[in-house]
């Protein structure tokens, strides 16, 4: 008897998960397309559903029009269920930002980091700060959850997520336990390009693929590999350190320390080093993003300027290229804020990428821009605890 109601209960949570999932990714739906996606009875979506609807997790979003009797009542996540924050920790910047459940944005705050100054205390100290912002005046029992998208290899262990960020000179920072001290929010850390990743899946650019890359261009470079619709993580989740990879043997000094890395030549960092050698001054601007904006507008009528544009479009074609060759995806997409500033150097991306790619995976995949721009990596990470939330089928 016990059996059969442990049985009868992990049933029941796995068709709410496989209900939620669905209407969150695809939702507004109605009874019927819940059947027919999930393959579950249409007596037992309703079953589920109204438990749902009970719980305050699903809410009826209006009726569809019928050729004939009674209209089909579409469904979808309550936007007003909870609340979810998602962080940016950026080289140059933390951002943070509350969302509903629909992902809705309701607040924001950006607090620039001097790229001299960015101690794991510092960072922490931020993002409690901008976690205190966002969520003034709400309940804490209405925040489901914080996701943190940071630079580095995320090692998650028992003691919670651990954090090495060479190019930080972060060396197994204990980033979940630090973060914890100053909040009792539940806590979900990964790798920022990752949360890019998984956030363009769901919403952007990714949308439909199954095998893809999703490159972080921003101070530094990074990729999460999604392969038959999962992040491919590695040993100890460092899969995806593609700004590591050998792009010139024995080249450029990377700040990881090694030499020739493919960061080391279009992160924003390196692009703006790459120009104040070639023309002996820095772009000007206060900050990498308005140099690079300074760079781009130079470009029109500086041969010097265009030239570092038009080399740093052939190097990321070739980085792109290596992905294409190992990877073999149907798509790769070019996110983080950098990739957005030069997204008008796509076409010669492109046409470097098909110049050091084998022809036949070259022929398969598609090189896009991300579609959700500088929020991207905080977006995703928002969906970290909303991922658990629909896995466990919205048992908090």
């Amino acid at each position: 008897m016990r059996v059969e109601r442990a049985t009868n209960r992990s049933i029941r949570l796995r068709n709410r998960s496989a209900l939620l999932t669905r209407l969150f990714l695809d939702g507004p739906l109605t009874r019927q397309d819940l059947s027919r996606s999930t393959g579950l009875s249409q007596p037992a979506v309703s079953n589920v559903v109204s438990d749902l609807i009970d719980d305050g997790l699903v809410a009826e979003a209006g009726a569809m029009e019928s050729d004939g009797g009674r209209p089909s009542i579409l469904l979808r996540v309550a936007p007003g269920y909870g609340a979810v924050a998602g962080v940016d920790v950026g080289e140059t910047r933390v951002r943070v930002e509350l969302f509903d459940l629909g992902l809705t944005q309701l607040a924001s705050v950006d607090q620039p980091i001097d790229p001299s100054g960015s101690e794991p205390e510092t960072v922490v100290r931020h993002i409690h700060a901008g976690l205190r912002a966002v969520t003034a005046g709400l309940d804490p029992a209405a925040v489901l959850g914080v996701g943190v998208g940071v630079s580095g290899i995320v090692q998650q262990g028992a003691d919670g997520a651990v954090v090495h960020a060479q190019t930080l000179g972060w060396d197994a920072v204990p980033l979940e336990t630090l973060l914890q001290r100053g909040t009792g929010l539940p806590l979900h850390i990964d790798n920022g390009a990752k949360t890019l990743g998984q956030a363009e899946m769901w919403f952007g650019a990714g949308r439909g693929s199954r095998h893809a890359v999703f490159a972080l261009v921003g101070s530094g470079v990074g990729a999460a590999v999604v392969t038959d619709g999962s992040t491919y993580r590695g040993v100890s989740s460092s899969a995806g350190e593609w700004g590591h990879t050998t792009l010139v043997y024995g080249g450029r000094a990377c700040r990881c320390g090694s030499r020739g890395c493919l960061e080391a030549y279009v992160g924003a960092e390196a692009v703006l080093a790459r120009y104040r050698e070639a023309c002996g001054r820095p772009a000007p601007g206060n900050d990498e993003e308005s140099q690079i904006a300074a760079l781009l507008d130079a470009a029109a009528h500086e041969p010097a300027a265009r030239a570092i544009l038009d080399e740093t479009a052939d190097y990321l074609g070739a980085g792109v290229a290596n992905l294409v060759n190992l990877f073999n995806p149907e798509l790769v997409v070019l996110g983080g804020w950098t990739a957005g500033a030069l997204g008008g150097l796509l076409p010669r991306v492109r046409e470097s990428a098909s110049r050091h790619a084998l022809r036949q995976p070259f022929g398969q995949a598609r090189i896009e821009l991300g579609r959700l721009g500088v929020d991207a990596v905080a977006l995703g990470a928002a969906t970290l605890p909303i991922a658990r939330l629909l896995t466990e089928g919205g048992v908090r």
